[in-house]
């Protein structure tokens, strides 16, 4: 079994996305998540494109989505296309976003991998309302559907490991829990099927609640004999 981790960093310059990937690369991220919605400006994205060989994922989260980008939808979505004709190897949309099918249908033409994401702020959605999302995910021609809850119980995290493992035979997934009580989620989501699990570099840059480090996680993947 290989456990793949996506280190999510949120740059406020270019100098220091650069930075930023680096360190991730040093501590073997898997996939790097640049979050767009921390730069100040968007006019060097190749420049962080071009900057890494590990796989980049731009995601531009609106406030909305407890993001940080406050322009318009229409701006928020041209950064998205810019970082996709200037090298990104993925880009995330939510699944909310108007015209989505339209914007895939971009991303794949210029040999883009969409990944389709859901956020749920306030709970864990039952068994069947996970199944719903993930399909209206695969109908909007994700190439990675991801589905992020939040764990109000313990018990919340069973829900949603037990929806990764049937899931992940059908589709390319990346599904846990968010704050401090899903955190086992975070961890175990990957061992139970998922596409990765995405953690942050360091214990000051979190960009969601509840969120590992990935030495931390690593160190617990270690003491578990997983690599």
């Amino acid at each position: 079994m290989t456990i793949k981790i996506c280190v999510s960093v949120p740059p406020k310059t270019v100098a220091e996305a650069l930075n930023l990937i680096e360190k991730a690369e040093n501590q073997h991220a898997d996939f790097i998540e640049v979050r767009l919605d921390s730069l100040k400006k968007h006019n060097e994205l190749a420049n962080i494109a071009n900057c890494s060989n590990t796989p980049l994922i731009a995601t531009n989260r609106s406030t909305n989505y407890q993001g940080n980008f406050s322009g318009s939808e229409i701006e928020r979505k041209k950064i998205l296309i810019d970082a996709a004709r200037n090298g990104f190897e993925y880009v995330d949309v939510e699944l909310s976003t108007p015209r989505l099918k339209e914007i895939v249908g971009n991303l794949r033409g210029m040999g883009v991998k969409p990944i389709i994401s859901f956020h749920d702020f306030d709970e864990t959605p039952s068994s069947s309302q996970l199944k719903e999302i993930l399909r209206r995910e695969i109908d909007s021609g994700a190439d990675v559907c991801k589905i992020v809850t939040t764990a109000r119980l313990v018990e919340d995290n069973l829900t949603v490991l037990d929806f990764v493992s049937k899931a992940s035979k059908n589709a390319r997934i990346v599904c846990f829990s968010m704050g401090d009580l899903g955190k086992p989620s975070r961890l175990l989501s990957p061992v139970f099927g998922a596409f990765f699990t995405i953690a942050s570099l360091e214990s000051g840059r979190k960009t969601a609640s509840g969120q590992l480090t990935i030495g931390e996680m690593r160190t617990v993947y270690k003491a578990l004999g997983l690599k």
